[in-house]
């Protein structure tokens, strides 16, 4: 079993595929009130709670995780916004390492995406919609609820991103295999 990570500071989407490719996981771990987690070491200890329950749930032999960005996207990135995700990146690949016991392997999302054959995104276009249809048109099992304003529920992005990085890592595996 296969287990791939979108991780995020305030979302992380994380998907299990078996050796079929059959979903046998797909959630979103939300670590948005403030409250219940005011820091990444917070986060980070829910993670580890949530790979232990994954761990004795699944028998996982791989993990893949989402590489962090490396460069500014207008709009959407900062210096310390990456900073901040590079960090907790790297405290949920440590996690991965202490719970599982393996190396966990690091997937740029582009690279994930053309691996798992989902198409370019025209000009203008949202890729994390081109995403949600590739997969609504290619995997029966992945589904979703939308919101009253007819808009996917918050962490149904990052988990499509989960599998898709699940599923690219069962491809890389195949053809190292």
């Amino acid at each position: 079993m296969i287990l791939g990570l979108d991780v995020s500071t305030s979302i992380t989407g994380a998907s299990v595929i078996d050796d079929e490719g059959k979903i046998l996981y797909c959630e979103a771990w939300k670590f948005q009130n403030k409250r219940h987690f005011p820091d990444l070491f917070a986060k980070a200890e829910e993670v580890r709670n949530l790979l232990l329950a994954i761990k004795q749930e699944y028998d996982i032999e791989a993990v893949f995780i989402e590489q962090s960005l490396f460069a500014f996207m207008r709009g959407k990135s900062s210096a310390k916004t990456l900073l901040t995700l590079s960090k907790f990146n790297g405290i949920v690949g440590w996690l991965v390492w202490d719970v599982f016991g393996m190396t966990p392997e690091f997937l740029g999302a582009t690279q994930a995406r053309r691996t798992c054959g989902v198409p370019k995104k025209e000009k203008g276009e949202d890729i994390k919609l081109v995403v949600l249809k590739f997969l609504l048109d290619n995997d029966p099992q992945f589904c979703y609820t939308l919101t009253k304003h007819g808009n996917p529920v918050p962490g149904t992005f990052d988990r499509a991103d989960s599998l898709i990085i699940a599923r690219a890592g069962a491809e890389c595996l195949n053809t190292k295999g």
